[in-house]
């Protein structure tokens, strides 16, 4: 999945009133081709303040004092961590038999610790704001859905220093600040497709058996094997997501302070000859390593120029679905008031959850977090609007991110591009399914791989991966440098 900030069919950011909302996980849509989608900035006006503070936040009780119910400025009707059990869900979770086990692990995860903090989410929101403004661009990427058994450190460095690799195309190619956001820590749940039930072999290989099961809704509600057992939802699954998010995130932060030194470090030691974009990655690291070795020569230290900083600013995101879940993840922010999701930093809502009156937008319109919206031509213009004034009464920048789904890569990215430039809008930000795992599970324009090489090794969505990942990233920094020496030019002309 990719996604950018701009004026046409893609990605979109715009955060909504400050409350909050909880980490939840989904996968997307199984087209092999539909891995991009793209982020269009949205400017808006009265920007709310923001207290820089530092933050405590508390899990909500069962006292008013903890769970106060707020008014919200898009509806008559009154917003709580609960309120949207009162209203329908169209992606139903599957039953869970044991109601009062999953009862009772929705208040442990109440007690336990945030993921993320809110001074966290309000800084990412700020950022996303720049992007709005052409200031900064958006690379949002990572799975299409988190799994337990492939839970491993690798796994988690490749997908890091992929996103680092696609970073310093943009930054040092396109020449532009880029905001660093994950689709990691979090990216469970999936979508109920079109069934709630799945059809397969149910009896040994010998004696064939046809049978239905509960579908597989992500590794944080049920198992993936074709069995009762594993496909029954199981509340201590999400148990399970969380210290895995968490441990996830503490890895994440742990690479994160490492900061930018030598970005030829940032390999993933690939040997196949046909990773053509990770060659020109090293050779674009050995340039830049020069010149930031000139300069730390010449007295332009860490300590004194943003591009050496000691640290990495990264984010988490994932898809809002699995609300009860997220409602016990939510905390209010003590210095401000607000409600938080502090699952992630930034959540979504999908085209399949994004309803007018259910209960994932009621969920989301109440958390301070940033939000992504995912449209697609499926949407009517009229309704996106309405659904953006529900989310983002304020017309806060940053808080409202619109994510629209692509195909064809290279030609849709150029088509992307052209569009905006057309509006006379920004193109914000990028966002992809990928792996830095040396896989080929989709294809390129125009090109069909050999069959003895292309193969899915994911029980999702199929994701790109570390070449294709590049070459999407080389081809999105020259786009970002051509716009930005015309728009430069434009400038001159008009000052003259």
């Amino acid at each position: 999945m990719a996604s950018m900030a701009i004026t046409s069919g893609v990605n979109y950011l715009l955060p909504p009133k400050s409350f909050q909302t909880r980490q939840a996980s989904f996968s997307l849509s199984a087209n092999p081709r539909n891995s991009v989608r793209f982020i269009r900035s949205i400017s808006s006006v009265n920007r709310a303040a923001i207290r820089p503070n530092s933050t405590i936040v508390v899990p909500p009780g069962d006292d008013k004092q903890r769970r106060p119910r707020m008014k919200s400025t898009s509806s008559a009707m009154e917003w709580a961590v609960d309120s949207w059990k009162t209203k329908d869900a169209y992606d139903k979770l599957p039953p869970y038999p044991e109601e009062e086990e999953l009862e009772s692990v929705l208040e442990t995860l109440q007690g336990f610790p945030p993921l993320v903090f809110a001074g966290e989410a309000r800084k990412l929101e700020e950022r996303l704001a720049e992007a709005a403004r052409g200031k900064t661009f958006l690379l949002q990427g990572g799975y299409c859905a988190e799994s337990f058994n492939e839970f491993n450190a690798d796994d988690i460095r490749d997908i890091f220093t992929l996103l680092l690799q696609m970073d310093s195309v943009l930054t040092f190619v396109g020449q532009v600040p880029v905001i660093k956001v994950g689709r990691i820590a979090g990216q469970f749940s999936r979508h109920n497709y079109h069934d709630p039930y799945q059809y397969g072999n149910m009896g040994p290989r010998e004696k064939p058996r046809l049978g239905r099961l509960p579908s597989y809704r992500g590794d944080n509600v049920n198992g993936a094997e074709f069995d009762m057992k594993a496909r029954t939802p199981d509340p201590q699954r999400l148990i399970r997501a969380y210290y895995q998010s968490a441990a996830t995130l503490n890895f994440l932060r742990a690479f994160a302070t490492d900061g930018l030194h030598r970005i030829t470090d940032w390999n993933l030691n690939f040997t196949d000859t046909d990773n053509l974009y990770q060659y020109r990655y090293c050779e674009l690291a050995t340039k830049v390593d020069k010149a930031l070795e000139f300069m730390s020569k010449a007295g332009v230290t860490m300590d004194n120029h943003h591009i050496m900083t000691k640290t990495i600013d990264f984010w988490t995101s994932h898809e809002c679905l699995h609300l009860p879940y997220e409602q016990s993840l939510t905390r209010m922010d003590s210095t401000s008031g607000l409600y938080y999701d502090c699952s992630a930093h930034m959540l979504w809502v999908g085209e399949r959850t994004r309803q007018l009156d259910g209960a994932h937008v009621e969920f989301l319109r109440g958390v301070a977090n940033p939000l992504g919206i995912k449209v697609s031509h499926r949407i009517d213009s009229k309704e996106l609007v309405k659904l953006i004034k529900i989310l983002n009464p304020q017309n806060k920048p940053g808080r409202i991110t619109l994510i629209t789904r692509m195909d064809e890569l290279q030609n849709e990215v150029n088509a992307f591009f052209d569009v905006l430039e057309e509006e006379g809008c920004y193109p914000g930000g990028i966002h992809l399914e990928i792996t830095g795992q040396n896989v080929l599970e989709r294809w390129d324009d125009n090109h069909e791989p050999d069959g003895s090489k292309f193969y899915l090794t994911t029980d999702v969505d199929p994701r790109l991966n570390a070449n294709q990942s590049l070459k999407l990233a080389f081809m999105v920094a020259e786009r970002i440098r051509i716009k930005n020496k015309k728009m430069s030019l434009a400038e001159y002309n008009f000052g003259s």
